[in-house]
């Protein structure tokens, strides 16, 4: 057998694990495997999250929305991140044409390539077993599969932190600054995919090279200083050039009140997540109390943080609950926190046996870069109190999944000490736990798993406490045993979430999940919120008092396609129905999409309507752009009303569509001013269940 690769000799550290022949396979039958999971069916979740998806359809039909991330091909306003996502989808759809598979399959592809790459960074010092270990737990994180089939910027963005995480190891391995260099590429390149989420890692890279990176500390600094050099530039240049362009000649910056990229960064995507003060968003500050008596019910689940956040209520604002168990409770539990109690277990021991060995040791630099992943985010997401959805979850995937991996591997080498052995056991009792607690939160889904899980669990525990039971094919079969109790639970979750159309604006992996909101049963999936049967789908269909918004819109309606036709033009919109709303796309009718492209090539926009989601439906359907008033949430001020009544006595605009997602809140209202002048000055007619108003009559 030969080694991998050839690496500098340092005193007192392991040898390279060699490499056997059945690697090659091995890795293809993961990738392989993986690739067919997340493509199978992927047609079936349709546009996926409306909101990007009009993105990527104008960027595949105009290269200055391309660059800009422009919702409408009009360029007449972003969407709220960066667009180096939408770049992937965008060319895809350029080449294939508008449907879901060419959006889809790029972020399936991108899910490969994170596997992959999670596989190359722990095999490279810690063998193959453990590199295929890594790669297959990530593969099956449910969250991750979510995300990998579907458009939010999650899947690049997994990646591109990944990639930061081996060029550093890189630089610890051989202490050459381009691979620090290098590093600040993949985290600038991470911030043009989703602003300063990828800020989470920079602490953990720079902490762990400047502790084991080879050169002189002072050397080690300056390194850290290129990195940082090589980040803002590869991210600098886009934000640059966006913050130069003349504002009357780009399209608004989504997600902001002064039409500034610095303040989307700084505010909306940035310290508001932190602290709760999103300027422009749903119900910032004080604005909870006010939305909560209008809507009754409905407003004191969002409130207390049954809306949208998921976390147990009254705990910590409309996000959900704040606390140091955040992710394992009911709305994230089920997404990541199956293996994070293995992880973090795994990772003081993983520290303990490296105790010892060189500054320089890349094994050591490894548990701490992967240890410091997990709690630096773990932590942020657990305290933020602003804006928290559970598949932002997906960043704590690549961590633990390489914990687990690098943890085993190393543990398993030294099972011959007892105390090694109890960690062992320890950590296969804590999984089966994890197991039994998330899978008992949904009844009805596998009931037996979760017996099964425990029984095995336990037998694999005392096996690892029994030296003799861990050698040869009984050790094999023991192994086996420790992985069907690791993975059994997240690969149910994982199947099921396969198997689920998901749309919608929030949405999560896996079952229905007592107390929780965010995927199928909740918001975001079939029968709750964001799905059929629930706000943000086809409307109630259970007969129960339907709570009213502000501005007179009603939350839901009886009859799905109901929700869009009332005279509430100025509050929050339906949040479903043929109309759309503030978490769903519109589903416009035949003959409403045959209105809209009539004479379409005379118009700069076919029709404007409230919020991103309300108008991504029709603009997918027609492809002809339609105008989002107020981006996403309806509450940027753009345009005003001054520049509305221009574009329509330009003859800009054919239609406006009532229903969807009202101004207001939080901004200018500038979208509640124009419906009022729309109503008042024209006439309203009926088409597929939808009022609209024809400004050219």
């Amino acid at each position: 057998m030969t080694t991998t690769l050839e690496q500098p000799k340092v005193e007192g550290a392991e040898p390279p694990p060699a490499r056997m022949r059945w690697e090659p396979w091995a890795l293809a039958a993961l990738l392989v495997g993986t690739a067919v999971a997340y493509i199978w069916g992927l047609g079936a979740s349709g546009w996926a999250n409306s909101f990007y998806a009009a993105a990527v359809q104008a960027g595949s039909e105009s290269w200055k929305a391309f660059f800009f991330g422009s919702s409408d091909a009009a360029n007449s306003i972003t969407v709220d991140k960066p667009p180096m996502s939408l770049w992937l989808m965008s060319l895809s759809v350029r080449v294939f044409g508008l449907s879901s598979w060419a959006m889809l399959v790029p972020q399936a592809l991108l899910g490969v390539g994170s596997v992959a790459l999670l596989y190359a960074t722990v095999k490279r010092w810690f063998g193959a077993p453990a590199g295929l270990l890594a790669g297959l737990v990530l593969a099956l994180t449910p969250i991750a599969v979510l995300m990998f089939r579907f458009n939010n910027p999650d899947a690049l963005l997994v990646l591109l932190m990944i990639a930061s995480v081996w060029a550093m190891l890189r630089a610890v391995e051989d202490g050459r600054t381009r691979w620090m260099v290098l590093t600040g590429v993949f985290v600038g390149l991470g911030f043009l995919t989703k602003q300063l989420q990828v800020m989470l890692v920079v602490p953990p890279l720079a902490l762990t090279y400047l502790v084991a990176g080879p050169p002189k500390f002072g050397k080690r600094l300056a390194q850290c200083f290129a990195a940082l050099g090589a980040m803002i530039v590869s991210a600098g240049w886009w934000l640059l050039i966006v913050e130069l362009w003349p504002a009357s000649s780009r399209p608004w910056i989504g997600g902001s009140q002064n039409n500034s990229i610095l303040e989307l960064t700084l505010g909306y995507n940035g310290l508001g997540r932190l602290n709760g003060e999103e300027t422009g968003s749903v119900m910032p500050g004080g604005g909870r109390g006010e939305v909560a008596a209008a809507m009754g019910g409905a407003g004191e689940a969002m409130a207390g943080g049954r809306f949208p956040g998921g976390g147990a209520p009254g705990g910590g604002g409309m996000w959900g609950s704040t606390g140091i168990t955040r992710m394992f409770e009911s709305a994230q539990g089920g997404q990541i926190a199956w293996l994070m109690p293995a992880a973090l277990i795994l990772l003081v021991a993983g520290l303990a046996l490296r105790g010892r060995a060189p500054r320089v040791d890349t094994q050591r630099a490894s548990f701490l870069v992967w240890g410091l992943w997990l709690l630096v985010t773990g932590l942020t997401f657990s305290f933020m109190a602003g804006i928290f959805h559970a598949y932002y979850t997906v960043a704590l995937a690549p961590a633990v999944a390489a914990l687990v991996a690098i943890g085993s591997a190393t543990l398993w080498r030294r099972r011959d000490t007892l105390w090694v052995r109890a960690v062992l056991a320890t950590t296969l009792l804590a999984t089966a736990a994890m197991s039994w607690v998330l899978l008992g939160r949904s009844a009805s889904f596998v009931p037996w798993l979760k017996w099964a899980v425990v029984v095995v669990g336990v037998i694999a525990a005392v096996a690892v406490l029994v030296p003799a039971l861990t050698r040869g094919r009984i050790g094999a079969v023991v192994t086996l045993a420790a992985l069907f109790t690791g993975l059994a639970g997240p690969t149910a979750y994982a199947v099921d979430t396969i198997a689920t159309p998901h749309t919608g604006s929030i949405v999560s992996a896996g079952p229905n999940v007592e107390g929780a909101h965010g995927g199928p049963g909740g918001m975001g999936g079939p029968g709750g919120m964001g799905g059929p049967g629930g706000m943000g789908g086809a409307g109630r269909t259970d007969g129960a008092a339907v709570p009213t918004l502000p501005g007179g819109a009603l939350a839901g309606a009886t009859d799905g396609a109901a929700a869009g036709a009332t005279d509430g033009m100025g509050g929050m919109g339906a949040m479903g129905g043929a109309a759309g709303g503030l978490l769903s796309g519109s589903e416009p009718g035949a003959e409403l999409v045959a209105l809209l492209e009539q004479d379409s090539g005379n118009y700069t926009w076919v029709a404007a309507a409230i919020g991103s989601n309300s108008a991504s439906g029709y603009q997918l359907a027609t492809e002809d752009p339609v105008m989002p008033i107020g981006g996403f949430n309806g509450s940027d001020p753009s345009p005003t009303l001054e520049q509305f009544q221009q574009y329509v006595a330009d003859g800009k605009i054919h239609y406006f569509i009532s229903g969807g997602r009202g101004g207001g809140m939080g901004g200018d209202g500038t979208a509640s001013e124009i419906s009022t002048w729309v109503q008042e000055n024209f006439t309203a007619v009926t088409v597929d269940g939808v009022t609209l108003y024809d400004l050219m009559s």
